[in-house]
Order: structure tokens, then sequence, then C-alpha cells
């Protein structure tokens, strides 16, 4: 398992919102112990305080490069409102279902259009990155909306390590396929295993990661995907697919299991995209879990300055 220095400042280490709440408050009682203070020579710009079911302490946190500063949705909402069909379709029933989950020992093979095929295990897989916090949001196709301080490191880190071929144009990743592990693949309410995919430059995009764990801790609750899942936040939350077992690399467009389930309703990219309705419901606003009134949801999820680039020329209007 790869060890970060003492001095990192993880977001283990933040606090879920309820404990500050009342910013004003919060700030005008600690600003005597804030004042002058810099982590790293950038200047302390919010408090965050730590999650309680983590046991941590008050700590102060910049802003990252990649970081939304939004409040962050509560540990126990994160880890308690889960949409993973493998344990079941209600959105509380993988916290209970997937109590009992093994993920050791945990295999991962890269296969198809790499110099480098192989399987690893889990730890061999994680153990040249260094682990990064990334505070993103999460916007979900129902329309219900997160703020998830995942910790992992960059999909393109992986893709450099085991160098595609210049006829990798994809990578589609699989979940476990184990129904007596994973109890919700006994109903065929969806094709099993679950796959995803990218198109290459989307896996390069330094916003693609593999995540191992929440709130700066490992590992990965077992409801969240564990033990290594796929996040990409300017996609709608189905397409970060979770307990990856293979990556592999393809010429051609991968499949997505939710478009081969509905291919009315649900395409490859799968963007956050609030000019285009779902069939069956409007994407314009969204529900961030722990708030009362609804939000306008935003082009790519907030994160167009980053992306759009990616689909320069393309429909923006095709559900998609």
């Amino acid at each position: 398992m790869l060890i970060k220095k003492s001095g990192d400042v993880r977001s283990s280490e933040i606090t879920d919102y309820k404990l500050y709440y009342d910013r004003r408050k919060f700030i005008s009682t600690a600003s005597a112990a804030l004042v002058g203070v810099a982590v790293g020579g950038v200047l302390v710009d919010r408090l965050l305080a730590a999650s309680p079911e983590n046991g941590d302490d008050i700590i102060i946190k910049p802003k990252g490069q990649y970081d939304t500063d939004e409040k962050l949705t509560p540990y126990k909402d994160v880890t308690s409102y889960n949409n993973f069909y493998e344990f079941g379709t209600d959105k509380s029933e993988p916290a209970v279902n997937a109590t009992k989950f093994t993920t050791s020992p945990w295999t991962i093979a890269v296969e198809g259009f790499v110099k480098k095929p192989a399987t690893y295990h889990l730890e061999d897989f994680i153990k040249p990155y260094k682990l990064e916090d990334r505070i993103y949001r999460m916007r979900c196709v129902e329309g219900w909306s997160m703020v998830i301080p995942w910790l992992g490191f960059p999909l393109k880190d992986l893709i450099n390590r085991v160098e595609p071929t210049s006829k990798a144009k994809y990578i589609e990743f699989t979940t476990l396929l184990d129904e007596s592990r994973m109890p919700g693949q006994k109903r065929h309410v969806l094709d099993w295993p679950y796959v995803e995919g990218l198109r290459m430059d989307e896996a390069m995009h330094p916003l693609a990661i593999l995540a191992v764990g929440l709130y700066g801790k490992q590992p990965l609750p077992n409801q969240n995907g564990a033990p290594i899942r796929l996040v990409v936040p300017w996609k709608y939350g189905f397409k970060g697919i979770k307990s990856i077992v293979k990556i592999r690399f393809t010429e051609e467009e991968p499949n997505s299991t939710w478009a081969m389930v509905a291919p009315n309703e649900y395409g490859f990219y799968s963007n956050v995209n609030p000019e285009v309705d779902h069939p069956r419901w409007s994407q314009k606003t969204e529900r961030r879990i722990g708030e009362f009134l609804k939000r306008k949801t935003l082009m790519f999820n907030g994160y167009a300055d980053q992306v759009a680039h990616l689909y320069s020329g393309m429909d923006l209007h095709k559900y998609f």
C-alpha cells in the first residue's frame, strides 16, 4: 500500500458540512488561530471540518487544483444512499447487502491493445501511484447530486504505465461477476457483468480518476464500489463503474450496460447536459442530497471549462 508523507493534508481531515453550517460563527471563533496561516505557500481560503464518522479533528485545507469548494455531502449520506444494483435496487440496500462483500484477494486484468498486458493483485496495481484527494461533484442521471471527497489516482497514469498501442481508441471496464458475493446479480435487472467505457482522450483527461477511498481513507466502502472504481465527474454517475476487475483497451467503441438495456434513453457518452432531458424526466435541475430546494444543473456538471473541448463539433443536443 502506498504510504503518504505525514505532512500531506488529506480529505480524511475534512469535516462534513453539518459541523460548519454556520460558517460565520465558526470562523469568528477560530479567526485568531487563522491569522496569517498558509499551507505550502497557499493562503487558506476555506475551512472544512472532519468527518465525525472517521473521528478526525478540525484542520485547515487549501483548495486543490481540481477541487470544488462546495459543501461536502455528509459521509453517512455518501455511504448510505447508493446506486449499486449488484447489491440491490433500493438506495439503502447496498450499504446493508454489501457488508460481507470480500475484496481480498482482488485482481485486475489489463488487456487488449497495450504493450504491457498483465493481471495485478490490487496492492501491486495501486502501489506505483501517489494517491490524491479530489473533491468532485457527482450528478446522478436520476436528478440528485452529491459532493464527494475521493481518494485515488489519475487514470492517465495507469494508461501511461501500460503503454497503449496505436490501435487503442477506447477503454472498456468490467465489474466483478460473482452472484455469491454480489447477491443482486441473482436478479436479472441488468445484463451482468456491468460494463462501461471511455474514449481514450476522455480517459486521459486529468479529471478522470480511479478511486480507492473516501474522505482520505482506504479502503473504499463496499457500497461505494470497493475496492476500486472509476470516477468521471463531468458524466452522469452510472459511468463510474464500481468493483473493477478488468480494464481492456479496444479499437472499437465498447459496450455500456445502460445503453444496452435502454438504448433509447442512454448513450455511450452520457455527459451531464441540462439542455437535454432524459426521455422520462427533466435534467435542468437537481436535488443536492442534504438540501431542500433544487438547484440548476450545470453543463458538464460544472466542468465545462476543462472538458468541453473534448466534444468540439459534436451535437450537444443529442442525448449522449
